[in-house]
């Protein structure tokens, strides 16, 4: 039973860590992108890559090895397939910025000055990710209460 509920708790957590680093991240983007702006990106993005590993490892672990009301019922429930649609579409839209990020990082390792043309584009994406977690909430609100099934 405590494992159930530490593990709940973790992915409840992560909902607040990656909510919150994805919408610092978008309007990081949008500010001023002199060496401190670029910081305050790198590091929300920081958080958001902590909390997808931890609602990726979680997310597993309640789903696919019996913490929870078991894979038939995460399966079978239209809510929960909604909830992995949104989950599948916010890594689907990350790999532009993923990449993007990482030839950021490696740049300032190099002491060269980051590549920021497309931070706009980056931006944008992270409100349209923002927007998903928030309907993966509802699906997954949804799902509880057993609606949707």
């Amino acid at each position: 039973m405590t494992t159930r509920w530490i593990i709940a708790a973790v992915h409840l957590i992560a909902l607040g860590i990656g909510l919150g680093a994805v919408v610092v991240r978008g309007a990081a983007f949008r500010g001023a992108l002199d060496h401190a702006g670029v910081q305050r990106v790198l590091r929300a993005d920081s958080f958001w890559g902590l909390a997808a590993l931890l609602w990726i490892s979680t997310g597993v672990a309640r789903a696919f090895f019996g913490l929870e009301k078991g894979t038939e019922y995460y399966l079978g429930s239209a809510a929960f397939l909604h909830k992995m649609a949104a989950f599948i579409l916010v890594l689907l839209l990350e790999i532009a910025p993923m990449v993007g990020l990482v030839g950021w990082r490696m740049r300032l390792r190099k002491g060269e000055a980051p590549d920021t043309s497309r931070a706009r584009t980056y931006s944008t994406i992270s409100n349209i990710q923002a927007v998903l977690v928030i309907f993966m909430v509802l699906a997954a609100t949804a799902m509880a209460r057993g609606l949707f099934h």
